[in-house]
């Protein structure tokens, strides 16, 4: 199976009393008042220090996302960052995988397709190709893109995409919501017929159908554990059998909080404080702002009021008076030794039956030295013995075609290749 390192990109240092004292983490939280420029950039520079020394250290792939106007995860661009992290890693086999460019709020779309061109050519073909529909806050709020548009443009966007890569010819594109006279994008993906695709979904009933349809990679991505995203990607498989498409666990993702310490009991003195950090103010969201009228589909929201949704609240009221044990009870976050971490992370990809993970190895507030003892500790002791699972069984269609067998050139005494 691979196993990508997932960076959000946190402010790190938020005050302790912001979950008092202001009423959301996203959309309307004060820069002026919360941040200081000078760290943000020492974090944007820890963020890639920490993928590049993941990718060093064997990690299959380093992943950046997109989310606007908040500090809880704020890569406006993520492919300024994969340009980078592709360039950084020059001479590896890591992924990098952009997970990725919000389509609906690029206008128009080609954009994307020019910007995840230039990425796959830096890299070597190596990208993964993100599709993310966008959040309701990210899109609906924050860009001003009307709910009951949301996914009709997205659709269009990605069909806009995959031609601009691999239409021989200019082509015009006469659509609903974009409308250009000459598509004839420079350069064009080293991978044919194009990157790889991963569509991110929080459990809507049209992106399973969506990904289905075309072929591409669901990724389930969740902060509330894999106890319960096994719920949603149960739901997942059954759409997929019902389909009539085989059950290859590589067409499906999942990403899981891990925090890997010496022993059960150093990782709970290491990360308990930012793994408490990131609950209560990194996902401290107004419920207003969470999806807005309109932005799921009729069956999308049946199936969220109905099943998701209690369940998800259930949980989420919960956690204000949880303890580390019961972060870890309920698998928010996997962590203890590297042999809990392994027994624990190997239940949940296969209860979860997903071939590509991705791994959160920072969580809130960490400082970059322990970040970095995260991902040591993890791609020593746990990551080596994942490497078998699934092999023999099925293949991988959604990894870059040059990169699907084991690492094997990987940077030496912590130097990235870009660099030697």
């Amino acid at each position: 199976m691979k196993i990508s390192m997932f960076h959000l990109m946190p402010y790190r240092d938020l005050p302790d009393d912001f979950a008092q004292k202001y009423h959301s983490v996203w959309v309307d939280p004060p820069y002026c008042e919360l941040a200081d420029s000078v760290k943000v950039g020492q974090y944007y520079n820890w963020t890639l220090d920490e993928l590049i020394h993941a990718a060093d250290k064997g990690i299959d792939g380093i992943c950046v996302n997109e989310h606007h106007q908040n500090a809880y995860g704020f890569m406006p661009n993520p492919d300024l960052m994969g340009s980078i992290l592709a360039r950084a890693t020059n001479g590896t086999d890591v992924a990098v995988v952009q997970m990725g460019a919000t389509l609906p709020t690029s206008n128009p779309p080609i954009r994307i397709a020019e910007e995840y061109s230039m990425i796959d050519c830096i890299s070597g073909g190596r990208m993964v190709a993100g599709m993310p529909l966008g959040t309701s806050q990210d899109v609906n709020l924050c860009y001003g893109i009307p709910p009951i548009e949301q996914r009709e443009r997205y659709y269009e966007a990605h069909d806009l995409i995959l031609k601009a890569w691999t239409s021989p010819e200019i082509f015009a594109w006469n659509g609903k919501y974009f409308k250009l006279p000459m598509v004839n994008i420079w350069p064009r993906p080293i991978q044919k017929p194009h990157p790889p695709v991963w569509i991110p979904g929080s459990g809507s009933l049209s992106t399973w159908d969506f990904s289905a349809k075309h072929n591409h990679c669901y990724c389930f991505l969740s902060y509330w554990g894999n106890n319960f995203g096994k719920r949603v990607m149960d739901g997942f498989w059954d759409f997929v059998a019902k389909g009539g498409h085989d059950p290859n666990p590589y067409r499906a993702g999942f990403l899981q909080l891990v925090a890997v310490s010496e022993t059960d009991a150093q990782a709970e003195k290491d990360y308990y404080k930012h793994i408490r950090y990131f609950y209560d103010k990194c996902l401290h969201i107004l419920p207003e702002y969470f999806p807005v009228a309109g932005n799921q589909d009729y069956k999308s929201l049946v199936n969220s009021v109905t099943k998701l949704n209690p369940q998800l609240f259930d949980l989420m009221n919960k956690i204000p008076t949880w303890k580390y044990k019961d972060f870890v009870d309920n698998q928010f976050v996997i962590a203890g030794s590297p042999a809990t971490v392994r027994q624990q992370l190997m239940e949940a990809v296969k209860k979860l039956r997903v071939g590509n993970l991705m791994v959160l190895l920072h969580i809130g507030s960490m400082p970059h030295e322990l970040t970095i003892k995260n991902i040591d500790l993890f791609c020593s002791e746990v990551l080596p013995h994942f490497r078998d699972v699934w092999d023999g069984e099925w293949e991988n269609k959604w990894w870059p075609e040059s990169l699907k067998g084991p690492r094997t050139k990987i940077a030496s005494n912590g130097v990235h290749a870009a660099a030697r």
